[in-house]
């Protein structure tokens, strides 16, 4: 019975030390967050908190250095989904709710931070997807069907292989018009439309121009808006569109993809299920949560400089280079998400003649290589075409780039970074490619763009059965594509990393509709994927910086002994007061991640860097103190007493041994 009211008077005291802890922590929120006095948290906010706070945080945490480790790796921001079914009954609504939770759970665990370019691939952090499935009335299901079939009874030329072309706006009305009425909603939404079948085939066409010969129109059947929504037409297609021979992410006709398997009436219900989880879990991957192109940095002064290079000597042609185009996507999406508190961007325009750069000249003419390709007229013909080497031209700008910006009369004086964009506008009439495929390309440190005076060519990819013509003058588009991916990391919405492959997968899903990415889409408009991740890309950089730096300072307490050891009581308190602040203010900024409060993301980390900041200098200093001793152990005593007793017991075998016939004679000799 002591034993049992032992038990209890410890259980009682755990949770009365629980309490206190909890209400210690419950006041931190107040007096940690000071955003609207200090935004860029120039103020350490530790200094803010009360005593007793402080004395509840230097008693509070566990000892173990590797428990502190494991609390850093699993720092986790959630991803919130709402998938909305559309045209579904409401029988199938508990079997929807436990298996979509079932499949996405089974693909969703220690998902990292992934990058397709850079050394590490994965970041310390992890990304976790939570699905909620609502099924939303019949009546607008019905109201999407009505206002498809209006539109397909008008008279279009607009065909391609018995696909009727319906502008996307007849759907993507409606559904903006329910995500606008949504107020506060912290979720992005996923539309699936399952609607009835329509008399005719149909896909939906992204812009008003007629598809010619000379112009191809890819049809699709999804759409990204520029709020946090995007719906796909389960019922539109099938559609396909991909590389022409050979080459990965092809959306393929048949059963090899989710878009085409929802079209067969041969599957059961689980079947169906599992192919709207894999369609979700593909759209949180590319769209919602995608991977880095390359880790970026926060800088609170950005500078893009356009560096019009002119081949021809006759006057300047800025068709398909419409500056105030790419300038205005930019600054009009910069009020409404996609620059972080206190982050400006401005754009510089500069133009010279190629005749007048010699430098230029070099660096396009050592650039220069050939391909063969094979061609089925009347026979297979092989046609040599020249390209541009990227890693060439690049070599040559950056070793050349002070010479360059000086030419173009650009002074590095401010502490902005500064991003040249060079575009070649060669005065040449054959099709010049970089790589082969592309018209701009994006590096870490500038973006190459070229064009000839070639208007259109005949690209390797292939949309509904016809080859995508590439408006080869245009570059608008290509140029936007390449700033998001060098000023931000955004990774095109057809590339990811994949960890199983130890490479970057090519799909090309979600390259139609509203993305400034891929060969299938003409739009330069940005959508909310494209908006989200710049500013996430910037944080999730700066906070596997802060946990990274922090593991560091944790290693090295580890290898000295560990934190009483190496601290002691004094600095000990302190050092658990810091860290509590510390690991508490991450916490807060995943949070603020998951709920898509990016600035306030920001405050709390810049605000931690005070508080890694002690701490290393806690470690420090602690270090630096330590003193090496050279204890010498004396020679330990002469073991004589064993080695008497060995001394003693051979001198007894050797006298058993000289007087063995003495002591052991034979019986036999008494008769």
């Amino acid at each position: 019975s002591m034993e049992k009211l032992f038990l209890c008077f410890l259980f009682l005291l755990s949770m009365s030390q629980q309490k206190k802890t909890v209400q210690a922590f419950y006041g931190l929120d107040s007096s940690l967050s000071q955003m609207d006095v200090d935004p860029t948290a120039q103020k350490d906010s530790f200094l803010s908190l009360s005593p007793s706070q402080k004395k509840m945080l230097g008693q509070s945490g566990p000892f173990d250095t590797q428990s502190k480790i494991k609390s850093l790796l699993s720092l986790e921001a959630t991803i919130p989904v709402t998938v909305k079914l559309v045209g579904f009954s409401n029988e199938d609504r508990s079997d929807m709710d436990s298996q979509f939770a079932h499949y996405i759970d089974v693909v969703n665990r220690e998902r990292k931070v992934q990058v397709v370019g850079g050394d590490l691939h994965d970041l310390v952090l992890q990304t976790r997807v939570s699905v909620n499935v609502e099924i939303m009335e019949r009546k607008l299901s019905d109201t999407i069907f009505d206002a498809i079939a209006k539109e397909l009874d008008k008279p279009s030329s607009l065909a391609s292989h018995n696909l009727k072309a319906v502008d996307y706006i007849v759907v993507d009305d409606i559904v903006r018009g329910l995500v606008s009425k949504q107020v506060g909603s912290n979720s992005y939404e996923i539309y699936l439309l399952n609607l009835r079948k329509q008399p005719k085939s149909y896909a939906y066409s992204y812009n008003s121009r007629e598809s010619s010969p000379a112009f191809s129109k890819c049809l699709g059947s999804i759409w990204m808006g520029k709020d946090r929504y995007a719906w796909i037409d389960l019922a539109a297609g099938p559609v396909e569109y991909g590389p022409a021979q050979s080459g990965e992410g092809l959306l393929p006709r048949g059963d090899a993809h989710p878009l085409a398997t929802l079209h067969s009436n041969k599957q059961g219900q689980k079947a169906f299920i599992a192919d709207l989880a894999s369609l979700v879990w593909s759209a949180s991957q590319m769209l919602l949560c995608p991977p880095l192109r390359v880790p970026v940095h926060f800088e609170t002064d950005l500078e893009v400089h356009f560096i019009h290079i002119q081949g021809s000597e006759h006057e300047l042609d800025l068709k398909g280079l419409d500056w105030n185009l790419i300038e205005n996507t930019f600054l009009e999406e910069s009020k409404n998400g996609l620059l972080l508190h206190r982050q400006h961007l401005k754009f510089h325009r500069h133009i010279f003649k190629m005749s007048t750069c010699s430098i230029c000249v070099a660096a396009i003419s050592r650039s220069v290589r050939s391909y063969t390709s094979r061609f089925h007229f009347e026979n297979y013909t092989l046609i040599v075409s020249d390209y541009l080497d990227s890693k060439q031209l690049h070599w040559a700008l950056r070793h050349s780039k002070h010479d360059l910006l000086t030419k173009a009369g650009i002074t590095h004086t401010s502490a902005a970074r500064v991003i040249p964009v060079y575009v070649f506008d060669l005065d040449q009439d054959r099709h010049l490619l970089l790589d082969r495929y592309h018209q701009a390309m994006a590096f870490r440190d500038m973006v190459i763009a070229v064009r000839t005076r070639s208007s259109q060519g005949v690209s390797d990819y292939t949309c509904n059965g016809r080859h995508v013509v590439s408006q080869s003058r245009h570059l608008e588009r290509p140029i936007v594509g390449s700033l998001l991916q060098t000023l931000w990391g955004v990774s095109p919405t057809h590339v990811r990393w994949s960890t199983q492959h130890n490479s970057s997968i090519v799909d090309y899903t979600w390259s139609v509709g509203q993305t400034p990415f891929g060969p299938f889409s003409d739009l330069s408009s940005l959508s909310f994927v494209q908006k989200d991740a710049a500013p996430r890309n910037i944080l999730f950089t700066t906070l596997n910086i802060s946990v990274s730096s922090a593991i560091d300072a944790l290693q090295s307490l580890k290898v000295h002994g560990g934190e009483r050891k190496l601290l002691g009581p004094k600095r000990y308190v302190e050092f658990m007061q810091r860290w509590n602040v510390f690991h508490f203010k991450l916490e807060k900024a995943m949070s603020a991640i998951s709920h898509f409060e990016f600035d306030n993301a920001l405050y709390f980390i810049k605000s931690s860097d005070h508080d890694l900041l002690k701490i290393h200098r806690l470690v420090y200093e602690a270090a630096s103190e330590m003193q090496a001793k050279l204890v010498c152990f004396q020679d330990p005593p002469f073991p004589w007493m064993s080695i008497s007793v060995a001394i003693i017991f051979v001198i007894g075998l050797l006298y058993l041994w000289i007087k063995r016939e003495k002591l052991f004679s034979s019986k036999r000799k008494r008769f």
